[in-house]
C-alpha cells in the first residue's frame, strides 16, 4: 500500500466504486420495477375495466424508473473512462 501512487489509488477506488454503483444502480430499479408490475397486474385482475388506464400509467412509470438505472450507468461510465480525479492527482506533487 505504501508503494501506490495517488493515481493508482484513485483508479483502484474508482473501479471498486463503479462496480458497486452499477450493481446497486441495476438491482434497485429492477426490484422497484418488479413491484410496480406486480401491483399493476393485481389492479388489472381486480378491475379489468381499468386495465387500459393502468397499462398506460405503468408504461410511463416504468420509463421513469428505468431512467434511474440509465443515470447510474452514465455515472459509472464517466468514472471509468473520463475520470476527472485521475488527472488532478497525477499532476499533484507527491508529499
Amino acid at each position: 500500500m505504501d508503494q501506490m501512487t495517488p493515481g493508482t489509488l484513485v483508479t483502484l477506488v474508482t473501479i471498486v466504486t463503479a462496480g458497486i454503483g452499477i450493481v446497486l444502480g441495476a438491482v434497485v430499479p429492477a426490484f422497484v420495477e418488479g413491484r410496480a408490475v406486480e401491483k399493476a397486474l393485481e389492479g388489472m385482475a381486480r378491475q379489468p375495466e381499468a386495465a387500459n388506464d393502468l397499462r398506460s400509467t405503468l408504461i410511463v412509470s416504468l420509463a421513469l424508473l428505468e431512467s434511474t438505472a440509465i443515470y447510474a450507468l452514465l455515472i459509472v461510465l464517466i468514472l471509468l473512462f473520463a475520470n476527472p480525479l485521475i488527472d488532478r492527482l497525477i499532476l499533484a506533487p507527491i508529499p
